[in-house]
């Protein structure tokens, strides 16, 4: 795929990309005991209808539904579940109370409002899809229930999949509470990747490597700060959780400055670590940990680490802390309301309207026939126009072929199967491969549409495979050409709004570590840490959708790329001299010197990518070594 990858335009090489990994056996199961159950037990107690909107429910908390713990599950299937039932409450009664001009005017605000949601994060993104697939299906899907019960078996549907979610064990996790398995697997994960990252050390490897610890040190956090009713971790098995979690901090700290001296470290380095991931994943103790070399700060560093961890594993650890900081509702409000939440909203509302006014009309023309099937229309521009699930083209691609390939299949199956057994059957399968099939859009697209389409014909309507295909590649040009009109803004506003707050999170974390008077608070400069690495994995993800646009859309992005691998570069050096100041007191000419031409580096990309530094956000100058 790399050789493909460099033959190939950017754009092009994305929709030929696929995720790797083994399959989500758990997801699988809970897919297929999830819509198809449900629309069974509707069927033969005679609510179809009932079952038709909540397996709708179900099929889109399986779209959200990724490997994890199950307190974030909570949230990540939770609140896009509730955005979908009120978009769905608020869809039907305007479909049924309101003219063909009115609806599209406030499905076109309500398409605002969810894209300038979605900028704020992934779970927002996911309740702001949710909210418009669920109003234009309310609005367009002819169902008997009134508006606030289609609202309500909506939710019920998606809750049943969170209660599979909370209750069924992992298969194979059969070490400690399996209520945490999602939380061991993922605290294991950040000492592999410190031990994967040492190993690197001094060769091409190591920058990758920081970036996969990184993204093992988010999947912990998130996993580990799901929402709960206390404050604090109330149960022994997650306390331990916490206080391992936190013992891996100064690990990751002497490891990426270790990977920064680019001297390769003893092998004997890196067995701790890869101790401590067993020990974690089988609730065990870990056994004599191996001393690396006391050689250099950063060996001592990780020395010390390891000496803290073992305390940790053994039960004399106390730090509970996940070392991050709630977002408060004015932070929120100015990520939504700020110039990647205005572009977001202003795409969405403009791609969501716009096939809203088209299905709308085509509606009133009689080009549906008797039957209402116009929901497809704008519920598939949703998917399209939204900037956070790939590029433009590559998800136009995906969708046309996906959808292409779900119709063809769905025809061949309705004529071969029993109606409306092989059809609830249908459905039960689609929900099990949804979470295998999430790993590339065609293929998501592909099950969904059959799905879907499955549903559809359940509910009494007849098949409608080839008119969805027409809707489908309909919707691509519009989002197309929606995606590449004029800017009503700055175009690339998302993603110099998150690099814009990389860059802030870096001065914060760098003003820290060389303020004499707070190199003492560990446990805050490890929140600045993590705060500032994960602010540069968010402005990553953009950097790389964007630029894999087509060249109209990739432009405004030009420059980003650099400002970002200066920002990693200033971050990494930052966690070298917090280490070195750890140890002596004081920096080397080395480290200052670095860091001197870094900012100097980043000012000058800054200016060249259009990069608005606020008042105040200076980057520090250095102290004299």
């Amino acid at each position: 795929m790399s050789r493909l990858s460099a033959a190939v335009p950017p754009w092009l090489a994305h929709a030929l990309r696929a995720q790797r990994g083994p399959v989500p056996w758990s997801a699988v199961v809970r897919g297929a005991l999830a819509a198809g159950p449900l629309l069974l037990a509707a069927v033969l107690s005679g609510r179809t209808s009932v079952g038709v909107v909540a397996a709708l429910g179900a099929m889109l908390a399986g779209i959200n539904d990724r490997p994890g713990s199950r307190r974030a599950a909570v949230r990540r299937l939770g609140v896009p579940a509730l955005a979908g039932a009120g978009g769905l409450l608020v869809g039907s009664y305007a479909g049924q109370h309101v003219g063909a001009v009115t609806l599209t005017l406030l499905l076109t605000v309500l398409g605002l409002l969810a894209g300038a949601v979605s900028a704020v994060g992934p779970v927002a993104s996911g309740a702001g899809t949710q909210l418009l697939v669920a109003a234009a299906i309310g609005a367009g899907m002819p169902l008997p229930e009134p508006g606030w019960q289609r609202a309500l078996f909506f939710v019920g549907g998606a809750g049943w999949l969170l209660v599979l979610r909370l209750a069924l064990p992992t298969p194979g996790a059969t070490a400690g509470d399996y209520r945490f398995d999602g939380e061991r697997d993922a605290v294991g994960g950040v000492y592999d990747a410190v031990a994967a990252l040492l190993e690197a050390v001094g060769g091409p490897d190591a920058p990758g490597r920081r970036v996969a610890l990184t993204a093992a040190l988010d999947h912990a956090q998130d996993a580990l700060g799901g929402p709960r009713l206390r404050r604090y971790a109330s149960s022994a098995a997650e306390r331990r959780l916490h206080a391992r979690y936190a013992a891996a901090l100064p690990l990751a700290e002497a490891a990426t400055a270790l990977a920064w001296a680019g001297e390769a470290v003893p092998a004997r380095a890196v067995e701790g670590p890869r101790r401590l991931a067993v020990a974690v994943r089988t609730s065990t103790h870990t056994g004599p940990l191996p001393a690396p070399s006391r050689s250099a700060p950063a060996l001592r560093a990780l020395d010390d680490a390891l000496l803290h961890a073992a305390d940790a594993f053994d039960g004399g650890g106390d730090d509970n802390a996940l070392h991050t900081r709630r977002r408060t509702a004015a932070s929120l409000a100015r990520t939504a309301l700020g110039s990647g939440g205005r572009e977001y909203g202003l795409r969405v509302a403009l791609g969501f309207g716009a096939a809203v006014a088209v299905a709308q009309a085509l509606h009133h023309a009689r080009w549906y026939g008797n039957h209402s099937h116009w929901y497809w229309l704008p519920a598939t521009a949703v998917f399209l126009v939204k900037p956070d699930l790939g590029p433009l083209v590559s998800r136009v691609i995906c969708r046309a072929a996906g959808t292409v390939l779900g119709a063809v299949l769905f025809a061949g199956f309705a004529a071969l199967l029993p109606r409306p057994a092989g059809l609830v059957a249908l459905v039960a399968l689609c929900g099990a491969l949804i979470p295998v099939a999430t790993r590339h859009f065609a293929a998501q697209t592909a099950v969904v549409t059959v799905l879907v389409l499955s549903l559809v014909m359940v509910g009494g309507e007849p098949g409608a495979s080839w008119s969805r295909i027409g809707e489908t590649l309909l919707a691509c040009a519009i989002v197309l050409l929606v995606g590449h009109l004029p800017a009503l803004g700055q175009r690339g506003g998302g993603v110099r709004a998150r690099l814009t707050h990389a860059a802030e999170a870096a001065h914060v974390y760098l003003a820290h570590v060389l303020d004499d008077g707070t190199t003492d608070d560990r446990a805050g400069r490890w929140t600045l840490r993590r705060e500032a690495y994960r602010a540069l994995a968010e402005a990553r993800v953009s950097i790389d959708l964007a630029a894999a646009e087509l060249p109209a859309l990739a432009r405004h992005a030009e420059g980003t790329d650099e400002v970002a691998a200066t920002l990693e570069r200033l971050v990494d050096t930052t966690t070298a001299c917090a280490v070195q100041l750890d140890d002596t007191g004081r920096l080397t000419p080395e480290h200052t010197e670095r860091i001197t031409a870094l900012l100097d580096e980043l000012a000058e990309g800054r200016e060249r990518a259009g990069l608005v530094v606020r008042e105040g956000q200076a980057l520090p100058v250095p102290l004299a070594g």
